[in-house]
């Protein structure tokens, strides 16, 4: 069995069957990044194989300095907000003043599945910052750079994207009960 180095530099050097083993050891996580930032699972497809096709036409450019995949989920993340760019411009919300905080209790368990339909189902606007913010642990000001919005507007999508999970897990568990 090869290692990911090894993996890696048989990519670099064109072997197609490096790059299945590749593809078959990164596709799951990197399509689960493709559906965070994407409308649905058809589009989600689309930019797996894009960012696919982008990893092994820039795979001479990884060095070997730092994680892999986080060299790879940077490509994905960066071809799925480029395909939103191209497709359907962000109409991000100006700021916002602050929302009140809804009661949740804390210790409530809300299968995952469930979450990430709910996540899934936040206005474009509101699911790529909240995503680039929670998921990637971002701050307000790359997200900023990285949309073309001001820092103040990254803070209140965030908001209110928080603000509607909190309103559709409190509608959840008050069906649930």
């Amino acid at each position: 069995m090869c290692n990911l180095e090894q993996i890696i530099d048989q990519c670099k050097k064109g072997d197609n069957r490096a790059a299945e083993k590749l593809y078959k050891m990164y596709s799951a996580k990197m399509f689960a990044i493709c559906l965070r930032y994407s409308q649905n699972r058809m589009d989600a497809e689309d930019t797996l194989q894009d960012g696919f096709i982008k990893v092994f036409d820039s795979i001479k450019q990884y060095s070997g300095k730092g994680s892999f995949e986080g060299w790879m989920k940077r490509i994905f993340i960066n071809m799925s907000l480029e395909k939103h760019r191209k497709e359907q411009p962000l109409l991000l919300m100006d700021e916002l003043p602050d929302t009140e905080d809804t009661d949740i209790e804390e210790d409530v368990e809300i299968p995952m599945n469930v979450l990430e339909r709910f996540i899934q189902e936040l206005p474009e606007k509101y699911r790529m910052v909240f995503n680039l913010y929670v998921m990637e642990d971002m701050t307000h000001k790359d997200i900023a750079n990285k949309l073309g919005i001001t820092e103040g507007t990254s803070k209140s999508n965030l908001a209110r994207a928080r603000e509607i999970l909190k309103r559709k897990v409190k509608e959840y568990l008050g069906h649930e009960q």
